[in-house]
């Protein structure tokens, strides 16, 4: 009677050995039929893994890290970067499988544990290469070295690591469904019957893509440079399979269809040779014409001397002519291009131009001309007009007006 137990609801056990025996049916039953020893010790496994890896992280890879820091080039940082986060998935991916082998499973059952597993491993396989493309990118310099500037190759390689990684996004799905079962062959073989409706639906992708290349072969414009469109003007700052970005400057972001680019008249100002100065200065009806001559052989030697202007008649030409007589002014042509194409540099130049300008015409003693209107009257109807003098005005000033 001293071993007797009693639980909840009346149901009693004659002995302790029977007490012991239920909890090993129960755990033996465990869950969906597996017993619960192999639940815990599956669970076991998998943390183990998890530690495991948290220690590799902490010894192993800090130290490869470390390593990688001493040496000259920056691809082997750029590559463990790449890899770390893969190699952590890596090791769930082992533990999984480790501690999905303890577990008894039906052959239905192993069969679509094994698939997933593998699905698993394909994964991380490709998205290691996936995150490896960028880092290896540079490998890709030696070869594009010959490509125009320096922007342009920049521009070629992204392009390029874009299409990869699209084919490697490409290869990793289609890895992961032949582990399924399904024959990619014959899928892609399917793609010919219903190619026509593929392509009527994607006919504006399709289209921008080819433009796309189009930019590309025929080097229309380059990432970072200064282009203007009738919608948009502003500095390229992607070139994608799709769509191009475009910085405005009022710092706003624009995407136009590469096929519209293409498509319409562009000016690319980052391919200027020279930047150029075009001004018509109005000077007095009242500068002579010795002046006139002194003033303009002043700049012309101004612009010949300074090396910022580019003066070279092979290069750029520079004028500097009375162009025509305005309706309030002399007008003199000054039209000339400076060397450097950088919109700060070049403002910094055609203020000094500016300010040259004003003490050119200053020593030669004439003006500048402003919009101005004469009136001439020869009669007035009602005889002279009533004089009202100013405040403070002397009776010889009042006469001397009169």
């Amino acid at each position: 009677m001293e071993n007797e137990l009693v639980f909840f609801g009346g149901v009693r056990v004659s002995s302790l050995s029977d007490f012991l025996k239920v909890i090993s049916d129960v755990s033996d039953a465990g869950v969906l039929g597996v017993s619960l020893g192999n639940v815990l010790t599956s669970l076991g496994i998998f943390i183990l893994f998890l530690i495991i890896r948290r220690l590799f992280f902490r010894f192993v890879v800090a130290t490869v890290m470390k390593v990688t820091k001493l040496t000259k080039t920056n691809l082997d940082d750029m590559l463990v970067g790449a890899f770390e986060k893969p190699l952590e998935f890596a090791f769930v991916v082992m533990g999984f499988y480790i501690a999905g082998q303890v577990v008894p499973m039906s052959e239905h059952v192993a069969d679509v544990f094994a698939k997933f597993v593998r699905s698993l491993i394909a994964f991380t396989l490709f998205w290691t290469l996936f995150r490896a493309l960028t880092p290896l990118s540079v490998l890709m310099d030696r070869a594009l070295g010959m490509i125009g500037s320096l922007s342009m190759r920049d521009t070629m390689k992204d392009f390029l690591v874009k299409l990869t990684k699209f084919v490697v996004i490409c290869l990793g799905v289609a890895a992961v469904f032949q582990e399924w079962g399904f024959n990619v062959a014959a899928v892609l073989g399917s793609l010919g019957i219903v190619g026509m409706a593929v392509a009527l639906g994607a006919k504006d992708f399709i289209a921008n893509l080819f433009a796309g290349l189009t930019i590309f072969l025929d080097r229309i414009f380059e990432k970072g440079n200064w282009i203007q469109t009738p919608d948009v003007d502003g500095t390229v700052e992607d070139i994608g399979f799709r769509a191009t970005k475009i910085r405005r400057f009022d710092k706003a972001l624009v995407t136009i269809p590469n096929a519209r680019l293409a498509g319409e008249a562009l000016i690319n100002f980052s391919r200027m040779t020279n930047r150029r100065i075009y001004w018509m200065i109005g000077l007095e009806y009242r500068t002579s014409k010795e002046q006139l001559r002194l003033i303009i052989q002043d700049i012309s030697i101004f612009l010949n001397d300074d090396e910022e202007f580019e003066t070279d008649p092979e290069k750029a030409k520079t004028f500097v002519f009375v162009d025509s007589f305005g309706a309030s002014s002399i007008d003199v042509m000054l039209y000339c291009f400076t060397k450097t194409t950088e919109w700060g540099e070049w403002l910094r130049v055609k203020e000094r131009l500016a300010y040259q300008v004003k003490e050119i015409v200053g020593i030669h003693g004439a003006g500048f001309a402003f919009p101005s209107t004469s009136l001439y009257v020869e009669a007035l109807p009602f005889g002279t007009p009533e004089h009202f003098p100013l405040p403070g005005q002397t009776a010889s000033q009042r006469k001397a007006v009169l």
